[in-house]
């Protein structure tokens, strides 16, 4: 059996989302930017998500010094993390591919629902992280709910770019969407990786990234389970153990964290196999389980 290559770690930290990071970007201080991106990077990154917020659309100058400070850090793509062409065409002409020995960057987030992202290619090529939870339908935006529409979506969107834009199907980055599981009655996650599963079984996009953020799935959650581990990394690690054997490679991660496979019986993973299959109340009650000693 060929064991499957190393899980590719995109560093999620340079985001006002945490409060380090805000603190950071609030102040303006390029050199602690610099310092977390090294950090990241020594601890395994292979490629930075960069945001700074709404802080872009009004300070674009900012933005600018802020890719600028990053890459004189590091070497390694950036992912510009950012839903509207305009920021995303500020990111483009600051980037500079020798400064990443002459790696694209990912455009993040692509989707059939703001296709006029793929006029930046014009600025120069990128690779392309697909947004797979929404579809676009008689012209409007919808959710997609279940596998078969996030596969459905991730497929089509992912050929059109092969067909008509000249993607080799390796600049393609599908992400699942990754649900907080304190509040996911619906089944996201469920849904989420039975389409890892469709997609990585798919001999059309064989090639293809399959990627989720793992840092989503603990949110609004205690810091530790009932067993006495950490909670939200734990769960991380339960979410790339399922995973990994459908086709996930990609996760948008803390590199420092722990995202090695789950041993079978561990007690975080167990329970969050047993949350899978489950839908509203059920869900809730399980979930409690995870961090409320029996």
């Amino acid at each position: 059996m060929t064991e499957a290559p190393p899980l590719t770690v995109i560093g999620d930290r340079i985001n006002p989302g945490f409060r380090s990071t805000r603190a950071l970007l609030e102040a303006n201080d390029l050199a602690g930017v610099q310092a977390l991106a090294v950090r990241q990077v020594a601890a395994g990154a292979a490629a930075l998500d960069v945001t700074i917020g709404p802080r872009a659309g009004e300070d674009p100058a900012f933005l600018v010094e802020v890719i600028r400070a990053i890459q004189a850090a590091v070497d390694v793509p950036l992912c510009f993390d950012y839903p509207d062409a305009a920021t995303q065409r500020v990111c483009l002409e600051a980037y500079d591919p020798a400064r990443a020995r002459g790696r694209k960057p990912i455009v993040n987030s692509l989707a059939e629902t703001r296709w006029e992202m793929t006029e930046l290619l014009a600025i120069r090529p990128f690779r392309a992280m697909l947004m797979a939870s929404e579809r676009l339908e008689d012209g409007a935006g919808r959710p997609n709910r279940t596998s078969a529409e996030i596969a459905g979506t991730a497929r089509r969107a992912a050929l059109r770019l092969v067909h008509d834009h000249g993607f080799e199907l390796d600049d393609i980055i599908v992400d699942v969407t990754v649900s907080a599981l304190a509040v996911d009655t619906a089944g996201q996650n469920r849904a989420a990786l039975e389409a890892i599963g469709t997609i990585g079984a798919d001999p059309e996009l064989r090639g293809i990234h399959l990627s989720g953020g793992i840092t989503n799935i603990g949110q609004q959650l205690p810091a530790k389970a009932a067993d006495g581990s950490d909670l939200r990394t734990q769960l991380g690690r339960a979410f790339v153990t399922v995973a990994r054997p459908l086709g996930l490679d990609t996760v948008l991660a803390t590199p420092w964290h722990d995202l090695r496979p789950l041993p079978a019986g561990d007690f975080v993973l167990e329970t969050f196999r047993r949350i899978l299959p489950l839908a509203g109340t059920d869900v809730l009650r399980q979930v409690r389980k995870l961090y409320r000693p029996a």
